[in-house]
């Protein structure tokens, strides 16, 4: 048997890959994110097993992995986004690396591509930026040296930051002095899916729009100047020479 670390995409079902759809569709067990994978991504399975694992721990979850590996059943073990992204997969393959369990990755849309989508941008222009940071803000998690966002913002490049618009004034104040207070950013509620909500605005007005809303988790933070950049060169890609 193999476990199967799929990721669904940030909310659509239609943006799961082909392949993580098969699987989902084929695998005898599943166990889902059920906080944040839509029930939608799961239509059509025939699975003898469905586990909602949002309330589950580690052991927990490792004993049901481990139960149908004794059974020979393969498991579509679905996370959000890309699971290779804050999916929480490291420790699970540690486990199941221990138990000589075999699985797999089967990459995901990313939110921040879906964010990308939903403001209609390019995330890399020429002569603007040519580099994503993808972080996230240090609240239950420390960041390691050298990683705190005055570190990453230095570089002045694109960023997005997961898991930060509840501290997203710390953010702003940690980002101004290297961004500038006129640089372009938005906070995207649920990119993707059909309560999508995207304020966009400037570091000095941007922590006001958000207060007014009613957005304060499950959002992603894009920051840089691709975000309302005009002036930029064509690429070389499309370039009659």
């Amino acid at each position: 048997m193999t476990v199967f670390f799929i990721g669904a995409g940030p909310g659509d079902p239609e943006l799961i890959t082909v392949k993580g759809q098969r699987l989902v569709r084929s695998c005898p067990v599943i166990l889902y994110a059920g906080s944040l994978v839509p029930a939608a991504v799961l239509e059509g399975h025939a699975a003898v097993q469905v586990v909602n694992t949002a309330e589950l721990d580690l052991d927990q979850i490792i004993a049901l992995l481990e139960a149908a590996h004794l059974k020979g059943q393969d498991v579509a073990r679905v996370h959000s986004g890309d699971p290779s992204l804050y999916g929480a997969i490291g420790e699970q393959i540690r486990r199941l690396r221990e138990l000589k369990i075999p699985y797999e990755i089967v990459p995901g849309v990313t939110a921040t591509a879906a964010c990308a989508a939903a403001l209609g941008c390019e995330l890399t222009l020429p002569d603007i930026s040519q580099t994503l940071i993808l972080t996230r803000f240090a609240s239950k998690t420390s960041m390691p040296e050298g990683e705190q966002l005055a570190d990453l913002a230095r570089h002045r490049a694109t960023m997005a930051i997961h898991l930060g618009v509840r501290h997203l004034a710390r953010i702003v104040d940690e980002l101004r002095p290297h961004y500038g207070g006129a640089c372009p950013i938005a906070v995207i509620y649920r990119a993707s899916w059909p309560d999508e909500e995207k304020l966009t605005g400037t570091l000095d007005d941007i922590v006001g729009k958000v207060q007014s809303s009613s957005i304060e988790r499950t959002a992603l933070i894009l920051v840089g100047q691709v975000l309302a950049a005009e002036g930029f060169a064509d690429s070389t890609l499309y370039a009659k020479d």
